[in-house]
């Protein structure tokens, strides 16, 4: 079994689709961050390469031990709706938009990726780290989500409901035979 320590990387305060885009992650609150190294396993810690997850691994580090920044760990790929804001995807967009997140799967933004895409990716990542007996993986929103909702069963459309918020962490256990996710979008 490994235990996957799924933490959601600082604040970016952006107010558009942020997905491949390298903003840095506000992590000015160093009272919280403590407070989260410390409900963290000693375990060895991985982000993707973008620069939000990068600092925010490091700053949760610690003595533990730091894996290679990992691509596949990436958020999803809005391609043409990158930092672009809701209502302005909806004027380029609104059909497509509007199935993007009303049956997500296989919608894919113009020149992005699908979920499924994007949760195929992620899986890659964490058939890698399985080898651990536990590890901390700070990862973006959709990273997080793709792989709850594998382990709880759930569609993309039930999953996209779910709160994942800035340096919480969820917490999913994967055996060879069986699944447990004892927190998620817990704040230390």
């Amino acid at each position: 079994m490994t235990r996957f320590w799924w933490v959601r990387h600082g604040p970016t305060h952006a107010k558009t689709m942020v997905g491949w885009s390298d903003l840095p992650a506000d992590l000015s609150d160093t009272v919280r961050l403590a407070r989260l190294s410390s409900h963290l396993p000693h375990a060895p810690v991985i982000s993707s390469d973008l620069t939000r997850t990068r600092a925010t691994a490091d700053a949760i580090q610690g003595a533990r031990p730091r894996l290679p920044d990992d691509p596949d760990l990436r958020e999803m790929h809005f391609g043409d709706w990158e930092l672009m804001s809701f209502p302005e995807i909806e004027a380029r967009d609104p059909e497509l938009s509007r199935a993007y997140w009303e049956n997500p799967g296989d919608v894919r933004p113009p020149n992005g990726e699908s979920w499924h895409e994007t949760q195929t990716r992620v899986s890659r990542a964490v058939a890698r780290l399985s080898r651990y007996d536990e590890v901390i993986i700070v990862a973006h929103f959709g990273v997080i989500l793709t792989q709850l909702a594998l382990a709880l069963r759930r569609t993309p459309a039930d999953i996209l409901a779910q709160r994942i918020d800035n340096l919480s962490v969820t917490r999913i256990e994967l055996g060879p035979t069986d699944t447990h996710v004892p927190e998620i979008n817990h704040i230390p």
